[in-house]
This record gives structure tokens, C-alpha cells and sequence, in this order.
């Protein structure tokens, strides 16, 4: 073989390594994604962060499980090369059920502010504010698991979002920039991201108790591994998901059903002694009022005022032996903590039970997820009153889901709820992050 034909072949070999590499990168498929959750200790709101746009910046967001959509702010120092408006009338603007078109925007164009785009309606949850907002594409970044940790890198070039507005951001945690929507929308993060890669419409929370350690969301099934090796997706207790046909966001088109989700509680008991309440409440109406939500948005679980002094009542009755202190704000019953003795799963008082639709089908809240901590010596039940008529009945708040693995099957209807983790002597703290974030 000559010097210039044995140079050529070892071209081609280097040249041939390079193409399979490149191939091997583009064509990987993850089974799942995950990102850190947080919980922040001032606003009690959960966040998360993934990196969006050209080039790649860290987006901080709230977490807002019943969310529309992601919605980012556009208007301060949303700088990118990759950022598409959606025209009007686009798929991925019908998609999204849009019944807005933005025709003419009073300033040069940048992302949020384009002439014949695709309009939709971003709202702050929080502070119960929306506005309207052109819809926009753009690159997202974010780590892929196999469900025992997180794994390389992937990317979706061409993510649909909500261009909000710098004044939507009031309420919101420190340094987030937008809101990070996984509600039962068809533009939601959970269905955009298994649409991207072709994995089950599926998603899981898994929010830990501790402002100092990260709890978890995947994107995708299971496994759902948390050390020292549990995978909490074997043995999760599943209810159907119930579509409540008004929307219950803070701005929506007329006709819109809601994209919280909705479960149908039947009853509550506190230590196994059913709370007489008025069950009409608990189903949703034909105005899309009553029913039974979970939400990351509300730090403590809401009731209505009816229910919410009938389940008082019937927890103090069951805590007569338990020394009671001052309310403290905004919870009515309180208690002296020296007189609490305090198991694996908490606080050492009665169960509650939200009986869904059998008997047997029960998501049974422990003391480390009924009870909070507000004074070094006092506990108190973390619940709060909802008030009169509220648009919905009961909403299960971010402090009762904690230590909780939540699994949404968007595909199949229904949600799947593992109770608290301790039991199995771990935590949503406990899932294995690995640093090539």
C-alpha cells in the first residue's frame, strides 16, 4: 500500500468514526427525563430549572402542576437566535386552542412582541393575574434518566411557549422567570416532551419536605428508583382522573375545560370516623364549581368553609387528649408540641383519609404530612379555610403531597399516589442527580 493510500483509508476510517458518532448522539432516545425540584422557603412555592433558548441560558420557574403551558417572561432580556413566533392558524397554534391572533404589534419585533402570531392567555396562578401573550418556539435543555439517575443531556429544538409579561413575575419566587406548566393540556410540558421522544404520556412529583434538598419530576414511566434501590412505580394506588369541563384558570378562552387535575373524593375520615359534610361539594357542577384538585400552586390543603369546620371539628375531637395553644396565622388549630409524641411518618396524630371511589381506594395523609411547624413548640393541622363557594371544594396543597410520589397518567385517565415515602425508608430527596447537568 502507498504512503497516499494509506493516508486516505485512515481519512476515511476518522472520517467514518466521526459520522457514527455523530449519529450515535442525534439518534439517542431517552426512555425518561427528570428535573430538581426546590422548595422555596420564603414564597413555600416549588421550583424547578432547565436551560432554554440560543444560546443556552438557566431558566428558574414555578412548578404549577394543573399549569396551561410554560410561560417565560419576553419582555426583560429575552435574548435568542432560535426563537419562532407560531403564526395564526398553524398546528401548532390549534394545537394549543387558541382563539387569538396578534395582527399587529406596536414596537420592532423581538420574541413576545411579533405581527400575525398565534396569541394564547399566561397567568400567574400565585397571584390569580393573566394576561395575553404570543406563543413562540424555542430550544429547551434538560437531563434524561433511566429511572435510577439522571443521564445525558438532551434537547427540543422547537418547544411551544407563552411569552408572559415582567409584571406576571409579581408573586413569584425569587429569580424565576416564568411558570413551568404540566397541566391536561395538549402544549403542556409533559406531553410536549413525550410528543419530542416518543415515551409514554406520563409524569411524577415527587416534592421533598426540606427547603435544603431537591425533590424530583420525571417525564416519562417508570422506574422511579430512590435510594437505596426502591422503585416507588410498583407499588402506587391509582384513582381516575376527573376533567372538570370549565376551566378554573386565572384567563382562558370561553369553552375551555379545565387543565388542572381533578380526582374524585368521596369522603374524608379522621381516625377512621367519616366527616359528615355535604357530599354535593365534592362532585363538580355543571359551572365547573366543587370537586377535589391537586396543586403544587397552594402551599397547605384548602377546604371549603363547610367542610373545612366539620373536619376541624371532628380533628379536635380526635386530639382531646393533645394540649391546644393559640392559633397561629393562617391556621385555626394549633397545638403544644411537648404533648405530641412523634412516630416514623411524624407527628403521632390521628390519620385523615380522603376515600376515593371505593373503600379500599384511599389516600391516607400521616402527621409528618397533616401537621407544620410554626414555633419551635408549636404544631398546627395544615389546613386552611377556603371560604364560602369557592370555585373549587377541596384543593390537596403542596405540604399534604410531600414525601409523596404523585404519578399522573395523562394517557389513561388516572393518578397513581404511593402515600408517604418513609415508610419505605426513603425520601423525594433521595433520587440519585448526577452533576453533567
Amino acid at each position: 500500500m502507498t504512503m497516499a493510500s494509506s493516508q486516505n483509508s485512515l481519512f476515511f476510517l476518522f472520517f467514518t468514526i466521526i459520522i457514527c458518532s455523530s449519529t450515535a448522539k442525534t439518534s439517542f432516545r431517552p426512555k425518561a427525563l427528570v428535573l430538581p425540584v426546590s422548595k422555596d422557603p420564603s414564597t413555600l412555592q416549588y421550583t424547578t430549572q432547565f436551560k432554554q433558548r440560543t444560546p443556552l441560558v438557566p431558566v428558574k420557574l414555578t412548578l404549577d402542576l394543573g399549569g396551561q403551558f410554560l410561560w417565560v417572561d419576553c419582555d426583560k432580556g429575552y435574548i435568542s437566535s432560535t426563537y419562532r413566533p407560531v403564526p395564526c392558524r398553524s398546528a401548532v397554534c390549534n394545537q394549543a386552542r387558541s382563539k387569538s391572533c396578534i395582527t399587529e404589534c406596536y414596537s420592532p419585533p423581538r420574541p413576545g412582541c411579533n405581527n400575525n402570531t398565534c396569541g394564547h392567555l399566561p397567568d400567574n396562578t400565585v397571584t390569580n393575574t393573566g394576561t395575553g401573550g404570543e406563543i413562540g418556539t424555542d430550544v429547551v435543555s434538560l437531563q434524561s434518566t433511566d429511572g435510577k439517575s439522571s443521564g445525558r443531556v438532551v434537547t427540543v429544538q422547537k418547544l411551544p411557549f407563552t411569552c408572559g409579561s415582567t409584571f406576571l413575575l409579581e408573586g413569584l419566587a425569587n429569580g424565576v422567570t416564568g411558570m413551568a406548566g404540566l397541566g391536561r393540556s395538549k402544549i403542556s410540558l409533559p406531553v410536549q416532551f413525550s410528543a419530542a421522544f416518543s415515551f409514554h404520556r406520563k409524569f411524577a412529583i415527587c416534592l421533598s419536605s426540606s427547603s435544603n434538598e431537591n425533590g424530583v419530576v420525571f417525564f416519562g414511566d417508570g422506574p422511579y428508583n430512590f435510594l437505596p434501590g426502591t422503585d416507588v412505580s410498583k407499588s402506587l394506588s391509582y384513582t381516575p382522573l376527573i376533567l372538570n369541563p370549565v376551566s378554573t384558570a386565572s384567563s382562558s378562552f370561553q369553552g375551555d375545560p379545565s387543565t388542572d387535575y381533578f380526582i374524585g373524593v368521596k369522603s374524608i375520615k379522621v381516625d377512621d370516623i367519616t366527616v359528615k359534610v355535604n357530599t354535593a361539594l365534592l362532585s363538580i357542577n355543571e359551572e365547573g364549581f366543587g370537586g377535589t384538585k391537586i396543586s403544587t400552586i397552594n402551599p397547605y390543603t384548602v377546604l371549603e368553609t363547610s367542610i373545612y369546620k366539620a373536619f376541624t371539628r371532628a380533628f379536635i375531637k380526635a386530639t382531646a387528649n393533645i394540649t391546644r395553644v393559640s392559633p397561629v396565622s393562617p391556621f385555626t388549630v394549633c397545638y403544644n408540641s411537648t404533648s405530641i409524641g412523634f412516630t416514623r411518618v411524624g407527628p403521632a396524630v390521628p390519620e385523615i383519609d380522603l376515600v376515593l371511589q371505593s373503600s379500599s381506594v384511599v389516600w391516607r395523609i400521616f402527621g409528618k404530612n397533616s401537621m407544620v411547624r410554626v414555633k419551635s413548640d408549636v404544631l398546627c393541622l395544615g389546613f386552611v379555610d377556603g371560604g364560602v363557594k369557592p370555585r373549587t371544594s377541596i384543593v390537596i396543597g403542596g405540604h399534604q403531597l410531600e414525601e409523596n410520589l404523585v404519578q399522573i397518567d395523562i394517557a389513561a385517565s388516572k393518578v397513581g399516589f404511593s402515600s408517604i415515602l418513609f415508610f419505605r425508608r426513603t425520601s423525594c430527596s433521595n433520587f440519585n442527580f448526577t452533576s453533567n447537568a
